[in-house]
């Protein structure tokens, strides 16, 4: 049911669009890639589904196959009359907006818990995965496609390179892992980066019951100087005392820490 390469070129051409840089758009044009990232996602018949940024339809397709109940996120003005016209039919609801400006609790009204499925643009992934978290309970699942390098900050642990505040942000709402990688050769335009699949859990809690205000504050600071030793990044917000009752050692650098030390010195 999805679009072929050629289906999708075609599809372009006759209706005079193309992708928006303004928008960080890169359509996917291999079907094989978005039953891939369907079958990933592991939809359960008539489950609830939102996907971000739908944009022609191809994903929305592939989600559709699953018998998910998909509602497809776009913001385009220019792609939104055609993207309504392909996947409609099928049954998907196509929501008008920006998914980092929507009021999510009428849009995901009428159930209690949903998945998450995206192609998401490169240049609003990352404050976008952090929002849903902070903001939407609701999605208690994400899989989303973003810049290799973004993935692998928000799946990263301690120990890991690229672990840093998204990171620990993720780790106190959830679980992350990449679970796939994605070439450049399936998008158009083609980018010049690797996308990855990244798979996001919400715990049934937050890691750890600290002030999240107080928590992140000190993240921030931390990695603010993430060179510096702590008793040198936090000076002036954690006293040697403190860094005692956590089991924190204050020479200790911002990358060392999972987010349950970084909970116990705040509560500290």
């Amino acid at each position: 049911m999805t679009h072929s390469r050629a289906e999708l070129l075609r599809l372009l051409e006759d209706e005079g669009l193309g992708p928006s840089r303004a928008l960080g758009q890169n359509f996917v044009v291999d079907a094989n890639t978005v039953r891939r990232i369907a079958r990933i996602a592991d939809l359960a018949p008539g489950a609830p589904v939102v996907e971000i940024g739908a944009g022609l339809g191809s994903l929305t397709l592939a989600l559709v196959e699953t018998g998910a109940e998909v509602t497809a996120v776009e913001i385009d003005r220019h792609l939104l009359p055609v993207l309504r016209r392909i996947v409609e039919p099928h049954g998907v609801r196509v929501v008008a907006g920006d998914a980092l400006e929507l009021d999510w609790s009428s849009v995901l009204a009428g159930h209690d818990r949903w998945d998450l499925v995206a192609n998401l643009p490169y240049n609003v992934a990352t404050p976008l995965v952090l929002d849903l978290l902070d903001d939407v309970p609701a999605i208690g699942r994400m899989l989303v496609m973003v810049q290799r390098e973004a993935g692998e900050r928000l799946a990263a642990s301690v120990g890991d390179p690229a672990y840093g505040i998204p990171s620990v942000k993720v780790a106190y709402w959830a679980t992350a892992q990449v679970v796939g990688r994605v070439p450049a050769t399936v998008f158009v335009p083609r980018p010049k980066v690797e996308s990855a699949l990244v798979r996001i859990t919400r715990r049934p809690a937050p890691a750890t019951d600290a002030d999240p205000e107080r928590l992140f504050a000190l993240v921030r600071a931390g990695f603010g100087q993430r060179r510096k030793m702590l008793r040198r990044s936090l000076a002036g917000l954690v006293t040697p005392e403190a860094f005692a009752a956590a089991g924190v050692r204050p020479e200790a650098r911002a990358e060392e820490l999972g987010v349950e030390d970084w909970g116990r010195l705040a509560s500290a």
